[in-house]
């Protein structure tokens, strides 16, 4: 009974005799009232659904499904997937470095330490990490900012790197490979609402890690394109006319730079890094230059500059203004150590209340994987000249990049010889990101599908030839250009074999849809 007698009484009795009843049956039963699901795609969070990432889609997705269908026997015209879809050298064939694995064998399991077949140097490094270890075990937690001695080494390292430009240990910060980093620094800058919110740059073609972190984040991207004519070289009066065109819808402060490019495999030079530097200090942007593939330099006349280096030799009127962080990874280079995890990033003229905002922000997810640590460790600490490993090392580091210099020549030249395949020389990374003509027909076919064009092309790609690429329209491209990023970093002899695969096929195709 309600106790009221106005006209909400029976409403307020229903409601009532409602709850009750379901009370009694719930007891009776043991069973709780329906109730709709309080996660669903409608309450979910709404950034996370614009995030996308093209590397991992819909087209390796179906890869996978094809090669369980291989291995239940469905007939298909070709005998394995070749996936050249991402940047993963060991799932590729790429042998690890010995010198490395031994090192993380011993710290893994410190017994081998007594074995007399592991060298003296690797157990030295070995020691050394174990005992920067809590309890002298690689499976404690570790600092927040990483292992101490490891960022001392790391702080070394860029100074050899960098010619003797001083580095402070205190502003490396190790991380979960280099993409941990980038989003770490995007979550600082990313404030404000409407057009006071944070705009980031970003070039296009993009590595979609940039555009997926912006969209979770809720921060603005900008893009400014890379001139496909020149080698893909970066303009300042493109990133002027992008900037200028941003400042009408938000904020922007934040300039991100891939060097070498990935997916477009140039290398900047010197003066492109200086007049980048010069931009970023008259805008006022805080600069992001993401150096993973630094070793990656394949091209004749092409050298990696490194950022921080470059700022430091205009002198303090740049040196001692902008803003800067800059990442490297295990992942690339001759490494290719992708599961381990292993990054770390260099933070300049941060302020140092904001630097205090960084450590806490990082102090959250307790620290990066020790195992990954441990080898950014000997990626910045290899063995030198009169070490016991010295010659194997430098005779395995030597090797991989040769090959992959190899590779990139042979992937230019292969795919330049197909009438409408035009590719731009690999000066470094790993990968192609070669343009491709497609008929009038095969567009509308595939605007019909609701496909970007060039994902029409490279599912059928897939299906007909086992080949996985990953469309242009994924990493982003010109209005009415359509491209396809490629590694290369399969075997020389199966990468051969997928060239001429890829020729066959695109002959096929224009002449399908001609």
């Amino acid at each position: 009974y309600c106790g009221y007698t106005d006209s909400l009484s029976d409403n307020c009795c229903n409601w009532f005799l409602g709850h009750w009843l379901g009370h009694v049956w719930m007891s009776e039963n043991g069973a709780l009232p329906l109730r709709g699901k309080v996660l669903t795609v409608d309450t979910m969070n709404a950034n996370v659904k614009k995030v996308d990432y093209a590397v991992r889609g819909p087209i390796v997705q179906r890869a996978v499904q094809i090669e369980k269908e291989l291995k239940e026997g469905v007939k298909k015209p070709f005998e394995e997937v070749i996936k050249a879809n991402i940047g993963d050298a060991h799932a590729m064939g790429q042998r690890p470095i010995t010198f490395f694995r031994q090192v993380i064998a011993l710290c893994t399991y410190p017994q081998l330490l007594d074995d007399n077949k592991f060298p003296e140097d690797a157990k030295n490094r070995a020691r050394r990490i174990l005992q920067s270890c809590g309890g002298n075990s690689i499976g404690a937690y570790t600092t927040s900012q990483g292992i101490d001695c490891v960022r001392h080494d790391v702080a070394s390292y860029i100074q050899r790197r960098d010619g003797g430009i001083p580095s402070d240990p205190d502003n490396i910060y190790l991380t979960t490979g280099a993409s941990d980093g980038i989003v770490t620094i995007l979550k600082l800058l990313t404030a404000g609402e409407g057009r006071t919110r944070t705009g980031v740059m970003i070039s296009i073609p993009q590595y979609p890690l940039y555009s997926a972190s912006i969209a979770e984040l809720g921060a603005v991207q900008i893009n400014y394109y890379l001139n496909e004519e020149k080698c893909w070289s970066l303009d300042i009066s493109e990133l002027q006319r992008s900037l200028h065109a941003a400042r009408e819808h938000c904020n922007p402060r934040v300039l991100c730079i891939i060097n070498p490019g990935n997916p477009t495999g140039q290398v900047q030079s010197r003066q492109c890094i200086e007049d980048v530097i010069r931009f970023a200090a008259k805008e006022n942007l805080f600069l992001m230059a993401d150096e993973v593939y630094q070793d990656n330099v394949y091209a004749e006349g092409c050298e990696f500059h490194s950022f921080k280096k470059v700022l430091f030799e205009m002198g303090p009127e740049y040196s001692s203004k902008v803003e800067l962080a800059s990442f490297h990874s295990t992942s690339k280079c001759y490494m290719g150590e992708c599961g381990f995890r292993g990054g770390y990033m260099e933070v300049i003229n941060m302020d140092p209340e904001v630097k205090a905002q960084l450590t806490k922000l990082v102090s959250v997810r307790l620290c990066p994987p020790a195992p990954g640590q441990a080898l950014m460790d000997l990626v910045v600490n290899s063995p030198q000249p009169g070490e016991p490993s010295y010659q194997t090392f430098m005779k395995e580091r030597t090797a991989v990049l040769s090959a992959l210099a190899e590779k990139a020549k042979l992937t230019e030249e292969i795919l330049n010889t197909v009438p409408g395949i035009s590719c731009n020389p690999v000066q470094g990374a790993m990968y192609s990101f070669p343009r491709i003509t497609l008929p009038e027909r095969a567009i509308n076919e595939a605007k019909a599908k609701g496909q970007a064009p060039d994902m029409f092309y490279c599912m059928k790609l897939l299906e007909e030839s086992g080949i996985c690429l990953v469309p242009g329209s994924g990493f982003g491209q010109r209005e009415g250009t359509y491209h396809f990023r490629m590694t290369i970093l399969p075997p020389t002899d199966k990468l051969k074999i997928m060239l001429n695969k890829l020729k066959e096929f695109h002959q096929k195709f224009t002449q399908q849809y001609s």
